[in-house]
């Protein structure tokens, strides 16, 4: 059998430091027969002499679209917007399969090169779980961003610019410190709280002093009764942590917030789930996603109405890069062993066929046939 060549390009997105592979994982691959190019990043948590330490080849920074076209390339985050075709096999999340925007152009451009996407988002095992996420660390980061938040709000001021944190010890050290010591008496409410998302947000929002009683943790029995719920308005920070399918009542709105006048306590929405664009948001109360720099945006409410800020950065696990990738590519790990057979092994025959009914549609919609 020939040698599997896997390609880890940089990440293009601003402030992104996670990476799909890490020293520990690349390690394992090249000890089962893989040849890992890795391409220099110093933006990635990981310094390239880490990679280079343990038998990775280092190319140069974004040179992937020079690579074999047979050579799988793998990343993290979209890539940069462009018309050009894209010959090779590509890993990584593409967030094109929900009809986001400019979804059909996305998948328009494998079509015209020639190429696949396994969408790391679609990656199943036999029951049909999703074999790596970093949805722990994502409700993780973000509870911990709404409570930096909340200080900021309390404050008079509005939250800053966003840094990575070397650890979880220094993220929940960093974010008690800006709430005076302790998060007691905020309250908070958690949506998707069964699933791994929610479990990171609990555990963050326990781990800052948060009484057990002042989080409230809602999953699909709670919200099946159908939206608006007014209890969101009745704590200081809402996390949304649940996987959209499909349409849903909105879990609160516009109207909903002005008529609650100046009594709402809300303060800080986290859109951990990130569905900005999806036509099926359940929070339709912003329309842009946030970022580092930037990781609010306020809702546009009646001057006289208490401020309402949202946060809806789509990487939030960047935060804690280092501890999320190691998390990630772990589990990852034996789906990339498996890609030698990659033409029958499940996991990928199933993204394979998965991302073949999407093109279709695409193709469809961009009226390329």
């Amino acid at each position: 059998m020939s040698t599997q060549r896997l390609w880890l390009r940089c990440e293009k997105k601003e402030f992104e430091r996670r990476s799909a592979l890490t020293p520990t994982t690349a390690k394992k691959l090249i000890d089962a027969g893989f040849q890992i190019s890795v391409e220099r990043d110093e933006q990635r948590i990981f310094d390239d002499a880490e990679f280079e330490a343990v038998g990775c080849t280092l190319v140069d920074n974004n040179s992937w679209p020079t690579a074999p076209t047979d050579v799988p390339i793998i990343g993290l985050k979209e890539l940069p917007e462009s018309q050009e075709p894209l010959p090779h096999t590509h890993i990584q999340f593409a967030h094109c399969y929900k009809r986001q925007a400019g979804w059909s152009s996305v998948l328009a451009r494998f079509y015209k090169g020639g190429g696949t996407l396994y969408d790391l988002e679609f990656l199943t095992d036999a029951t049909g779980r999703r074999v790596a996420a970093f949805g722990y660390h994502a409700g993780f980061a973000g509870a911990a961003a709404g409570a930096l938040a909340l200080a900021a709000q309390r404050s008079g001021e509005k939250l800053g610019r966003l840094e990575p944190y070397e650890n979880e010890t220094a993220m929940i050290e960093g974010v008690k410190n800006t709430l005076g010591g302790s998060a007691k008496g905020v309250k908070a409410l958690v949506i998707g709280a069964l699933g791994r998302c929610g479990r990171g947000a609990v555990d963050l929002f326990r781990k800052i002093g948060l009484a057990e009683d002042d989080i409230l943790k809602w999953d699909m029995a709670e919200t099946a009764k159908g939206g608006p719920f007014q209890e969101i308005l009745d704590v200081d920070i809402f996390v949304n942590c649940i996987y959209l399918s499909s349409s849903i009542p909105p879990f609160l709105n516009n109207d909903q917030i002005t008529a609650a006048g100046q009594d709402r306590r809300l303060s800080v929405v986290v859109d951990v789930s990130c569905d900005t664009t999806n036509p099926f948001n359940p929070i339709p109360i912003y329309s842009i996603n946030t970022t580092f720099s930037e990781p609010t945006v306020p809702v546009d409410l009646r001057q006289d109405l208490p401020l309402l800020s949202v946060i809806s950065i789509d990487h939030l696990p960047t935060l804690l890069p280092r501890e999320a990738s190691e998390q990630f590519s772990n589990d990852l790990l034996p789906s990339l062993l498996e890609l030698p057979g990659r033409k029958t092994a499940k996991v990928w025959t199933d993204a394979e066929r998965l991302f073949n009914e999407k093109q279709k549609e695409a193709v469809e919609a961009e009226g390329l046939r």
